[in-house]
């Protein structure tokens, strides 16, 4: 992605995320879906992983996989428009068994786990076009791994008949533990992997654009599928183990509606 386009991306959500009043599927749905991704943001070698399709809301309680993270909690409305909530979210971590390059330098892993945090949605229309931005904080259960923060915005574009389309722009922050958590190399780690020592700061990890899809099937069934294009940021991309800055993620899946 250029730098054009990414100071673009952040600018519009400065302003102003996947699916919500600009999610393309306003109604409850379960299914499967198939991601090709980078082994890690920063990675030159890919990984393709069964991931889960899903938006669920009853009341005040939610789950849901259409905001980039899998997580579910409490929200309430504010005013017509905006929300606000608590979440508890899957955090992926780190795989080196994913990595030829970090198995070769014996590079450890960062492990699976959850977050806690809070988010602010808004919600509005621009005409025919819906628009969604959403801000949410994450803090780790293992508070070694640090806290994040991702402002992400969502535009739907299309509408026709059974198709749907939009597009998104994101960016991640992290405190200065998340930065070195997936970036950092301390001087044990120099020692034991080869790689030179790196301390990374808190700032702006990863940012990217995307765009999102979705397909009525049948009534009850609904094809669906994302395309982003997403690049390391700041301290991050000088990191020893950034191979690659920019990596491409693509996910398509099918859906029940609820």
């Amino acid at each position: 992605m250029g730098k054009h386009a990414l100071n673009a991306s952040l600018a519009c959500a400065a302003l102003v995320p996947l699916l919500a009043a600009a999610e393309m599927n306003t109604f409850p749905f379960i299914g499967p879906a198939v991601r090709s991704r980078p082994a890690y943001d920063g990675a030159a070698d890919r990984q393709t992983e069964f991931i889960p399709a899903i938006r669920y809301y009853s009341g005040p309680l939610f789950v849901r996989s259409t905001e980039g993270v899998l997580e579910g909690g409490v929200r309430m409305q504010l005013m017509p428009g905006l929300a606000a909530g608590g979440q508890l979210a899957y955090e992926a971590g780190r795989q080196a068994s994913e990595s030829g390059f970090l198995e070769r330098h014996k590079v450890a892993n960062v492990k699976r786990g959850a977050s806690i945090g809070l988010h602010l949605e808004w919600d509005q229309s621009f005409g025919p076009m819906p628009v969604t931005l959403l801000g949410r904080y994450r803090h780790n259960l293992d508070a070694e791994l640090g806290d994040q923060v991702d402002l992400r915005l969502t535009l739907g574009l299309h509408e026709s008949g059974r198709f749907r389309a939009g597009v998104y722009g994101q960016g991640i922050w992290g405190n200065a533990k998340a930065t070195n958590t997936y970036y950092g190399i301390t001087a044990q780690q120099a020692a034991a992997t080869g790689l030179p020592a790196y301390q990374a700061g808190s700032g702006l990890m990863n940012a990217g654009l995307g765009a999102l899809w979705a397909f009525d099937v049948t009534p009850k069934w609904v094809a669906l599928g994302t395309m982003e294009r997403r690049r390391v940021e700041g301290d991050a991309a000088g990191s020893p183990l950034t191979e690659r800055r920019s990596g491409n993620y693509i996910s398509v899946g099918l859906a029940y509606r609820l």
